[in-house]
This record gives C-alpha cells, structure tokens and sequence, in this order.
C-alpha cells in the first residue's frame, strides 16, 4: 500500500471482473441470503425480478475478495522495487451504499474505486483517512453498485506537522 501522502485524490484503479454464475449465486445466498430469487429460478421468475439474481451481499463479498488480492498484487511490485508498504487499517466503515440495479446469473461486474477525500487523523497523527468510491459496473457499463469506503492509511515517518494544513485544504 501507498503511503497516505503518495495516494491522490481523484486516482483510480480497477479492482477486477466477476461473472456471477447461477451455482455462486445459490451458494451464497444458501449460506447467507436464502431468499428465494436468489435461491431457485423458478421463484426468481415468479418474483417481480424476473430472474435469478445475486444478493447484494454477494457482489460486495465480490468485491471485497477482489479489492484485497489487487492491494497483495500492489504490494508485492511495491515490495520488488525496493520500497517500503504503508501499514493500513481499520476501516471505520462506509457510507452511501447502493444496490442500483440488479446482477443477474451471467453478468460480468467490473469493480472500480476512486479517491474522492482523504485527510490527516488528529486523533491518531501516524495517520489519515482516505475514502473511495467504488463501483460495480455490469457488462453493459451500467452501475449496479456504489459505496463509499474509508481506509485508515499509515503516513511516512518523517512526516512533519506544519504540513498537515496544508493536506487538510486537500
């Protein structure tokens, strides 16, 4: 990971893609959303979505597993040309979720995220909090999910105070 004063606003990443098969999606939402849409075909076209579809809660475990191997995939080219990855964590959570449109067995979400903010923790002054957007975008380039995350990011050590207004007008 970046260090919280090499990540800029307004830079974006691509995460990756997923197909949602049907069998994934049963699996899921056997385990953790056993609603029938999301469970049977036949009850997800009797339902008023038509067919069977992913829950909500599957396309943000997609991502998720996503986001997490793209930062080991990040950090280990950070790793090979000889630099030093940032500490990060916790999460203080996200804000802003939507599901906008349903993903259906067969679909392809491509998931981006993009810094909108980020500032220097006063509380914890080895730090700031950075937040994305991210988005799922189906094979149609339709948003089908949106939310916003906040990442605590470790700042450089040799840091230096006076800075820090600077960085909050950021």
């Amino acid at each position: 990971m970046k260090f919280f004063e090499e990540i800029k606003v307004g830079e974006r990443h691509r995460i990756g893609a997923h197909t949602f098969t049907a069998g994934d999606i049963k699996r899921f939402a056997g385990a953790f959303d056993p609603q029938p849409f999301h469970l049977d075909e036949a009850a997800a076209e009797a339902s008023h979505f038509g067919h069977l579809l992913a829950s909500g809660w599957h396309t943000l475990a997609v991502w998720m597993r996503l986001n997490v191997r793209e930062l080991q995939r990040l950090d280990r080219e950070r790793r090979e040309a000889g630099m030093r990855l940032a500490r990060v964590g916790p999460s203080p959570g996200f804000d802003a979720l939507k599901w906008l449109k349903p993903v259906f067995a067969g679909d392809t979400v491509t998931f981006e995220s993009e810094v909108v903010a980020k500032k220097a923790s006063r509380s914890r002054p080895g730090w700031g909090l950075v937040s994305m957007r991210n988005v799922g975008r189906d094979q149609a380039g339709e948003e089908v999910v949106t939310f916003v995350g906040h990442l605590f990011v470790e700042r450089h050590e040799h840091f230096q105070p006076e800075i820090e207004d600077e960085l909050d007008r950021a």
